[in-house]
């Protein structure tokens, strides 16, 4: 007859969490080893609080047995977990009091290249990338030499995240893909399995390696589905998962995912990306107070809610406070994954705000960082914003060829939203260049791709560009600002002057104000403006 110490470990090994947990909580008592698998199943099972107790009660019983070395590995274990669940007080007593019991003990051992791990995450976290990727090394080092396949795992995959962070993206993929074979030969225990799975999803999309994470979400979703019982690495599954189906434009999928990942969350701060995975949606399809609601619940939770919030102000029109949020959030950014981010919604409000200036040089920067990281996305975004701002200074014929090769990459990475939005670009130069054919054929296009999406906002803008324009309503509302100081007399640096913008940028409205309303001079344009009643 099978016992429950012989069932519990069955259950264990083959990951059935929920009867594991069960039958080794009823042992009498359960032994030290169990309690550490006790501890596993609890956590793999969501139950933070009884994991933690697992452990401690594991390393009082093997400090009783004068076991120092699995009574340390048993504290490095309940660090980590507290450390994860943001507990740093209490987590680096733990750390201490493990680092205390390996001196004691006198050995070199694996274990202490567990204590590694938590200093080499403080070093990214405080911009030390280098110090951080030479100690994961040396934890690497020590978990191959005593043949600790979690350690030189974990160790590893803080190399990938520091690594990144140094802009060295092809060295860090080579990790995660070698970290992928690992796992696929089912070499890891499930705690260091689930970490390393996330650990790498976030790595491929900070380096805007949309392959690698939509393969890693899909191995990420096969490992939680064989274990219908896990709790922790569910929410995040469900959230990559969710990013994925928004840029592949499957905005209903994407919505049930977020819903259930929010759920699942809880209060977790990995609940903060979900939260702004739902406010991004929001926004998108024009749900503009459910959008705040929830960029602000994702702040709530620790999770920077820009650029999506200054995206969110930009379409409400308050081109002002988009401005300074993007631009206070970009100043802050020193990595350059964030930076990648941030930057093609700053190019796109400073236009908006007129500086070109500031949207050429931050451009250039996306540019190298899209050819740094040889990233399409980035590269996408790269040629989008130098086709906005070549369109913005009025040279729209030499907008198409940027514009064209971002809308070929967005479509080539299956992203009809940000294709749609780059076939109203091309609209626009087209009409600029005489072409109302040619841009009415686009508005349409993209018409019909935010109908599809549900993108109410960009829809109905495009409804408004779609009609037939006269040339007095062509002009925007910048436009017609400086065609009111025009009229009234005042030179190009007056003007200036009194809107704040650049002798160059009121020349560049000038010359747009001239072109669409079909005159030559100053004088033609004042007094079309007094003709048709625009003044």
């Amino acid at each position: 007859m099978t016992s429950d110490s012989d069932s519990g470990r069955a259950a264990f090994d083959r990951r059935a969490w929920t009867e594991a947990y069960s039958r080794l909580s009823h042992l009498d008592p359960p032994q030290p080893e169990d309690q550490q698998r006790l501890a596993v199943a609890a956590y793999m099972l969501g139950r933070d609080e009884e994991s933690a107790a697992w452990w401690e009660r594991a390393y009082d019983e093997w400090l009783d047995r004068g076991e120092l070395i699995s009574a340390a590995r048993c504290a490095g274990w309940l660090a980590i977990g507290l450390l994860i669940r943001g507990q740093v007080g209490l987590g680096g007593g733990w750390l201490a009091r493990c680092a205390t019991l390996l001196d004691e003990a006198g050995q070199d051992c694996a274990e202490r290249g567990y204590l590694l791990l938590p200093e080499a995450l403080r070093h990214i976290d405080a911009g030390g990338h280098d110090q951080a990727h030479d100690l994961a090394a040396q934890a690497v080092g020590m978990g191959r030499r005593y043949a600790d396949r979690d350690l030189a795992a974990m160790g590893r995959h803080i190399q990938a995240r520091a690594l990144i962070r140094l802009g060295k993206f092809a060295a860090a993929v080579a990790i995660f893909d070698e970290l992928m074979v690992e796992l696929a030969a089912d070499g890891l225990s499930p705690v260091v399995a689930g970490l390393v799975y996330c650990s790498a999803i976030e790595g491929c999309q900070e380096v805007r390696d949309l392959r690698r994470a939509e393969e890693w979400t899909a191995a990420l979703t096969r490992w939680c589905t064989a274990q219908p019982d896990v709790v922790p690495f569910r929410g995040q599954c469900m959230v990559h998962r969710a990013q994925i189906l928004t840029l592949h434009g499957a905005w209903s999928e994407a919505a049930t995912e977020i819903d259930k990942a929010i759920r699942a969350l809880g209060e977790q701060p990995a609940a903060g990306a979900a939260w702004y995975a739902r406010a991004e949606l929001h926004r998108r399809t024009g749900a503009f107070a459910q959008a705040e609601e929830a960029y602000r619940q994702t702040s709530r939770l620790g999770h920077d809610p820009q650029p999506g919030l200054a995206l969110l102000r930009l379409a409400q029109g308050q081109v002002e406070a988009a401005s300074a949020a993007i631009r206070r959030a970009l100043g802050e950014a020193t990595d350059r994954h964030r930076r990648g981010d941030l930057l093609g919604a700053y190019v796109e409000i400073v236009l908006a705000a007129d500086d070109i200036v500031a949207a050429s040089e931050s451009t250039r920067e996306l540019a190298g960082l899209a050819e740094d990281a040889d990233s399409r996305p980035l590269a996408a975004g790269a040629a989008e914003a130098a086709g906005a701002i070549r369109l913005v200074e009025g040279d729209a014929q030499a907008a198409l060829p940027q514009l064209r090769r971002a809308w070929t990459a967005w479509r080539d990475l299956d992203a009809p939203y940000e294709a749609g939005r780059v076939r109203v670009l091309i609209a626009l130069a087209c009409r600029e260049l005489g072409d109302e054919d040619g841009a009415q054929m686009e508005l349409d296009a993209a018409g019909w791709i935010f109908e599809q999406l549900g993108a109410v906002a960009d829809q109905q803008r495009v409804q408004a560009l779609i009609r037939p324009p006269d040339s007095a309503g062509r002009l925007t509302q910048r436009e017609m600002q400086v065609l009111r100081l025009v009229a009234s007399g005042k030179t190009n640096r007056a003007i200036a002057a009194e809107l704040f913008l650049s002798d160059r940028t009121v020349a560049r409205h000038v010359g747009n104000i001239l072109a669409k309303l079909g005159v030559s001079s100053r004088s033609a344009a004042t007094a079309y403006a007094y003709e048709h009643e625009l003044l």
